[in-house]
């Protein structure tokens, strides 16, 4: 009787990818790098496993929002103390941060679990569209499948 195969971490190599964020809207785009930093889009993906892929983000300021995002979602942390809960529109972040909006976005898709933890590590986010990972040869990043438009 034949049972699947469990990728072992031993076993794998480590890949690098690359995508350019201008102009990307920003859901897609954190969809897209979760899935590729889990390994999802490898035929022998193992929920439980680091894959070791990594995932390089370059021109991360320069993501877009759809509709009036930029001055109508908010951004919160809080310190921990009395009166500490700090809020900010998207622009500001993107101001102040940038980077910072595909970092959370993508922190949203990943399981909140020492696994995920160790999955965010695999991701570098730069704002311009220099990086320094140019020794591990990255690749471009595989992209979902463009779905036509029912009316087209």
């Amino acid at each position: 009787m034949g049972y699947t195969a469990s990728a072992k971490f031993e076993d794998l190599k480590e890949t690098w990818y690359v995508i350019d964020a201008e102009d990307q809207v920003l859901g897609k785009l954190a969809s897209d790098v979760a899935s590729v930093l889990r390994g999802k889009h490898r035929p022998d993906f193992t929920p439980h496993v680091n894959m070791r892929t990594h995932v390089v983000v370059i021109n991360a300021e320069k993501v877009h929002l759809t509709g009036r995002k930029w001055a109508n979602k908010m951004y919160y942390n809080h310190s921990g103390w009395t009166g500490g809960l700090r809020s900010h529109t998207a622009a500001e972040l993107n101001e102040r941060k940038p980077g910072e909006l595909v970092r959370r976005a993508v922190w949203g898709m990943i399981p909140k679990n020492r696994l995920g933890h160790a999955t965010m590590k695999r991701l570098r986010i730069f704002p311009g569209p220099d990086h320094h990972h140019q020794a591990q040869k990255p690749e471009p990043m595989p992209r979902r499948k463009q779905t036509v438009e029912a009316n087209a």
